[in-house]
């Protein structure tokens, strides 16, 4: 194993932990939360490799599982035409051989029992059974909006059972230093919940404005 892909599954693993939640809270940016696990206990952290489909096409997803780096997450964007089935099993067997990390598609997929049978990571706005067409312009590499974040190759992925978050490749240090932070102080939240105190006295939060009845 190479030194740059030990130090990404330990950057993988770290945000991993983390978690999409805690990541968007720290600097990374939450997708819209259509886009979820299209199986249960679905979770990727990977570099992104943005595509851009024409609607209702999924050309460029073929040729991006060809021309994407190993170990990378695809990042769909197919505009509005969201009631396709761009991806299924067929498309997962290619991604897998190709050594792709995962799938992030603002539009449907199908095949959700084979794609879990596979294991691969899918996060997906919906679940369709047409099929797309495979002869329309797209493309691959080039930054793309997904669940309303604008995302670049090399822009860290984040996908588990809360949602998606991005987190840019330039301030990839500094969310990670920020999650952990927020993780080290929830921590202590935990320990204090549990010996006595409330949530509005850790917080600082003003009780007087709300009304109480009887």
């Amino acid at each position: 194993m190479s030194a740059s892909s030990e130090s990404q599954q330990e950057m993988a693993a770290a945000l991993l932990r983390l978690g999409s939640s805690t990541l968007g809270e720290s600097g990374g940016q939450a997708t819209d939360r259509r886009l979820r696990p299209v199986w249960s206990g679905a979770v990727v952290a990977a570099p992104a490799y943005p595509v851009g489909c024409t609607p209702g096409d999924n050309l460029a997803v073929h040729v991006a599982v060809t021309t994407a780096p190993a170990g990378s997450v695809l990042v769909v964007d197919v505009g509005r035409v969201v009631d396709r089935g761009y991806w299924g099993e067929v498309l997962t067997t290619a991604a897998q051989v190709a050594g792709l990390a995962g799938l992030v598609l603002d539009g449907a997929v199908r095949d959700v029992a084979a794609l879990e049978a596979h294991r691969f990571p899918v996060f997906s706005a919906a679940v369709a059974l047409t099929g797309a067409t495979k002869n329309q312009p797209g493309t691959v590499g080039v930054p793309v909006r997904v669940g309303g974040i604008l995302v670049a190759s090399g822009d860290w992925v984040v996908g588990d059972v809360d949602g998606v978050a991005i987190v840019p490749a330039g301030s990839l240090d500094q969310v990670l230093a920020a999650g952990l932070a927020r993780e080290e102080k929830e921590a202590g939240f935990f320990a204090a919940l549990k010996g006595g105190s409330t949530t509005v006295e850790l917080l600082g939060l003003d009780a007087s404005l709300i009304s109480r009845g009887a």
